[in-house]
């Protein structure tokens, strides 16, 4: 069932042109505590130090990795790079619904390109993927927002210093989690008067319309600003209470939402990161990227009824009736496998209805059934293990007899 979903994710992403690639479990604590912001590095690291006495974490996200590897090989490649990757990550959290301390995740990045068409891509590209989970376009929402363009809202239209513009990021990212008192208190705490703090509700409940209200310059350093008002914007929704949690996003940041009331949470986000590869190289080679967790994936496409059924160990076994036909039995799995199809062949025979039963509670649609009489006149029996019907097939047309048994089914 996950391999399934995996695949069909996989084959959009790769229609695209992004290459898969992989990186190591473990890095450097730096790259954490330099990039992926205070939670992060101070309560979900696993680090350890090796004999060297190099500090190292195993690794909670694969985006300082790709960097680094982009880094690397900057001189080989040609950009804009498009990779993507499947790691597994590990953060220090308590487990509860969403979230686990293991998991796997589908990473995606394009790297070497300023263009705003690398968002549009990178937003078609997350409609299709959901669209290859059967996903209605009802049942989720891209919500985009920009931190350039948020910052610039923040010092000119609620007149936050500079200085304090990522303090109050963090209370944005918690906007819809906590009471609105308490992060007025928080607010206050920052030196926002009680005025100011209107002002922030304002731009926050205002949508695109804030734009409106900056200056051209805030303007036009924006991706998303580039975008909004061409038909590209049908692709998702402004809002700028998404500011996300990571320190290394320099603008573009989005998230996607579940609309369902049992799981009104974020599936999955991401954004552009302008300076996340000059730490570890001399060039400027700016990303964009998004990474969906497994967890989350599944939680979605278990309340909107979309989880795949399991799929069966293998379609076809191949079953001798008594023990002096089991090598017939082999080579003609040998031939079935050599055809592509999954076929299985039990170690020790046993009674015929036992071995029926067992291939079809393992999801097998048929048998192919190895008896002395058939195979004396070079033929064996294919029964279809839903419908009980079977017949009699040359083995020497096998092969091409299950395959168009399976394809008809």
């Amino acid at each position: 069932m996950r391999q399934q979903t995996f695949h069909r994710l996989y084959e959009v992403i790769e229609r695209y042109g992004f290459a898969r690639y992989d990186g190591p479990v473990l890095e450097p604590v730096e790259v954490y505590e330099a990039k992926s912001g205070r939670e992060i590095a101070e309560r979900q690291l696993y680090s350890l130090q090796d004999r060297g006495g190099r500090r190292l974490a195993l690794r909670p996200e694969m985006t300082p990795t790709a960097a680094r590897m982009i880094a690397a090989n900057a001189n080989t490649l040609h950009f804009p790079v498009r990779w993507y990757s499947h790691p597994n990550c590990h953060r220090y959290e308590r487990p509860q619904r969403g979230r686990v301390r293991e998991h796997w995740q589908i990473n995606v990045d394009v790297f070497g390109s300023d263009s705003h068409r690398c968002e549009i891509e990178i937003f078609e590209l997350i409609h299709d993927m959901m669209g290859a989970l059967r996903a209605p376009e009802d049942a989720w929402v891209l919500r985009v927002s920009d931190r350039g363009l948020l910052a610039g809202a923040l010092t000119e239209i609620v007149g936050v210093p500079t200085d304090s513009v990522r303090d109050v990021f963090g209370i944005i990212d918690r906007w819809e989690k906590y009471p609105r008192d308490a992060l007025g208190v928080e607010a206050g705490e920052l030196g926002l008067d009680p005025a100011s703090f209107r002002r922030l509700e304002s731009v926050l409940d205002g949508g695109a319309e804030i734009l409106d209200d900056l200056s051209p310059e805030v303007r036009r350093a924006s991706p998303v600003a580039s975008i909004l008002g061409t038909g590209a914007a049908d692709l998702f929704t402004f809002d700028p209470r998404i500011v996300r949690g990571l320190a290394y996003y320099t603008s573009t940041v989005f998230e996607v939402f579940d609309r369902h009331p049992a799981n009104n949470r974020a599936l999955f986000g991401g954004g552009r990161y302008s300076d996340l590869v000059a730490m570890f190289s001399d060039r400027k080679i700016p990303g964009i990227g998004f990474g969906f967790g497994d967890v989350t994936l599944f939680d979605f496409l278990d309340v909107h009824g979309l989880t795949p059924e399991p799929r069966p160990e293998s379609d076809v076994t191949v079953i001798a009736l008594d023990g002096a036909l089991v090598d017939a039995a082999c080579e003609l799995a040998r031939t079935l496998r050599a055809a592509g199809l999954r076929t299985t062949v039990p170690f020790e025979p046993r009674k015929l209805g036992k071995e029926l039963t067992r291939a079809a509670g393992a999801g097998n649609r048929l048998a192919v059934i190895v008896g002395e009489r058939e195979l004396s006149t070079g033929e064996v029996l294919v029964r279809d293990l839903r419908t009980r019907d079977q017949q009699t097939v040359r083995i020497t047309d096998v092969a091409h007899g299950v395959a168009r048994a399976l394809g008809a089914g």
